[in-house]
């Protein structure tokens, strides 16, 4: 039987008391830095020019269904929960041995999977980031919000050299201004969707290190083409900002391998597109976690199922699943999403890999698997 983890509140259902938390948490967001800001006129004109933007906000190809979950099902839900969401022990961490980052490989495909979506990739020669978030919180304040289940298996001050950072979208849990700060001061090249570039440009990156692109825009980095491909979910910082900057997935083509990032999204045809386009894939890094009720949701934050077949039609040929083990942000157990996605990457017959946080995987040579989560929740453990 499951131990339950749950805060005893009593229920509110006051649409006063509603209003009041609603007032002080955008009062108290709007005074961190790390809450969003308006695009410049200049940037607002290339927006309005983009073909998904009408009205104030971007939107997805395939809409959402209207079946919500609601905003105070969600809050309340967050709160009072039956399941394991908070892993009963201390995650197996691999500390990276920053000898091996003298320099990348110039023709081969190695990742480093930090947690969450946060994944360090050395691609022909190489070596970039996909968003990298090492706050302690996912969260415009550090003091609350979901909080780090591990600490960073590498820290910040002992990154290698990285010559770029690919932003999915701006959430918090993937956008992350204290490590934008700190590698925008080693000369990082960032890599963001629509909009993005004024909150970067807020947190002081120099504008020549700021590419931000739309859908279908590929933009090079010596003979590494990066491709702003699309994808389907949301954004905003704040309670007021919902869709006014862009979200996308990334493609990166080196000289010998091709990898596809999904970012947040639920599950469409552009999968396919993109690989028509683009693949196949030697590499997909697919979100697998931080699911829940409701088929809006869904429409939004895939399924374990549809990640699966998101990297059959991608014509992947290695998967590694992110965005889990990391936030308590899914309405889950905390390994519930990677579980599922070793069953149905099995019965589908595609080859994945499970390491663990801070492991260095080659993708070019054989990797074998340890559901190392188990021993997480063995019982004494």
């Amino acid at each position: 039987m499951k131990a339950k983890r749950t805060l005893k509140i009593p229920k509110i259902n006051s649409v006063i008391v509603k209003v009041i938390i609603l007032i002080f948490f955008t009062t108290l967001f709007k005074s961190s830095p790390s809450f969003g800001v308006s695009s410049s006129a200049e940037r607002l004109k290339k927006i309005e020019a983009n073909k998904n933007y009408k009205d104030g906000a971007f939107f997805n190809d395939v809409p959402q269904s209207e079946e919500s979950f609601g905003l105070w099902n969600y809050i309340s839900n967050t709160f009072w929960y039956d399941e394991i969401r908070i892993p009963p022990a201390p995650l197996p961490l691999v500390k990276p041995n920053t000898r091996d980052f003298s320099a990348p490989p110039a023709k081969g495909l190695r990742t480093i999977w930090l947690g969450h979506s946060s994944v360090l990739i050395e691609q022909d020669g190489f070596r970039y980031m996909i968003d990298p978030v090492f706050s302690d919180y996912a969260s415009p304040v550090q003091f609350a919000g979901p909080l780090r289940f591990h600490e960073p298996p590498i820290a910040l001050k002992d990154l290698p050299k990285i010559d770029a950072v690919l932003i999915s979208h701006d959430h918090y849990d993937h956008l992350d201004m204290k490590t934008i700060k700190y590698l925008s001061v080693k000369g990082t090249q960032f890599y963001v969707p629509m909009g993005i570039g004024a909150l970067l440009e807020k947190w002081d990156v120099p504008n020549e290190q700021i590419n931000e692109m739309q859908w279908g825009e590929s933009k090079n980095f010596g003979n590494t083409q990066i491709i702003c491909t699309p994808s389907r979910h949301y954004s905003g910082r704040g309670l007021f900002d919902y869709k006014e900057q862009l979200w996308s997935s990334w493609t990166v083509i080196g000289r010998e391998n091709k990898v596809y990032y999904s970012g947040d999204t639920g599950f469409s045809d552009h999968f396919e597109t993109t690989a028509n386009q683009y693949g196949p894939f030697d590499l997909t890094i697919i979100k697998v976690g931080a699911y829940g009720p409701g088929q809006s949701w869904i429409d939004v934050h895939m399924s374990v199922d549809d990640a699966v077949k998101a990297h059959q039609k991608l014509k992947g040929k290695v998967m590694l699943p992110v965005h889990w083990g990391t936030f308590n942000m899914g309405f889950h157990d905390w390994d519930e999403p990677i579980k599922r996605t070793v069953k149905a990457a099995s019965d589908a017959g595609i080859t994945l890999i499970t390491p663990k946080l801070g492991e260095t995987v080659d993708i070019k040579n054989p990797y074998t698997n340890i559901p190392w989560w188990e021993s997480v929740n063995a019982p004494n453990k």
